[in-house]
């Protein structure tokens, strides 16, 4: 490969000595993890989900977080939450939350994971998709009738709807065999 000689190569951390800056690392072959079968990165132990087993381990949390957008700026609210039976994620809160106003008809995010710190294992899942409230009262008694319940007491009620538009996600395969670093002991004392 031809490069100018006033143009320098860089030796960034993700550059190797012989790769200009800019071109990353070079792919690393996939291997295959001995306990699953399944394919994973070498590098760091992550697999990508496919959209059924998302939707699957959505359903066993009870708790996600919605990302929308506020005055012009991301906002994140943790929520607790229901699957539908079309697989549409449906949070329940007041009427008059600024949420239920900034989302209806807006695309948003919802995210909901679980982790297992000492074993280093997890998931996370990402569903992104247009958010409407719910209006139709039929619609509306047949999510009462799912049990998803408000955690706070609301004067009225409203249902928002995120239809699973893109469903993505991934695991975490422990494994890496190193602790965690960080000196915990001393959050304690963190004022």
């Amino acid at each position: 490969m031809w490069t100018r000689p006033d143009v320098r190569r860089a030796t960034h951390r993700h550059d190797g000595p012989n790769r200009p800056y800019g071109q990353g690392p070079p792919a690393l072959p996939l291997v295959r993890h001995r306990a699953h079968g399944e394919d994973m990165d070498r590098r760091d132990g992550f697999r990508e989900l496919d959209r059924h087993e998302c939707l699957r381990l959505l359903s066993l949390v009870p708790i996600g977080r919605i990302v929308y957008t506020h005055d012009a700026l991301p906002a994140v609210l943790p929520v607790n939450f229901s699957l539908d039976r079309d697989h549409s994620v449906v949070l329940r809160t007041s009427a008059a939350s600024r949420l239920a106003h900034a989302v209806d008809g807006a695309v948003v995010a919802f995210q909901a994971d679980r982790f297992d710190e000492a074993a280093h294992t997890g998931w996370s899942v990402i569903v992104t998709g247009r958010a409407t409230l719910v209006t139709d009262p039929r619609d509306k008694e047949e999510l009462r009738a799912v049990g998803l319940r408000s955690w706070m007491a609301v004067p009225e009620e409203a249902f928002i709807r995120i239809a699973p538009e893109l469903v993505t996600g991934c695991t975490l395969q422990g494994g890496w065999g190193g602790g965690d670093e960080r000196d915990t002991s001393r959050l304690a004392d963190v004022p």
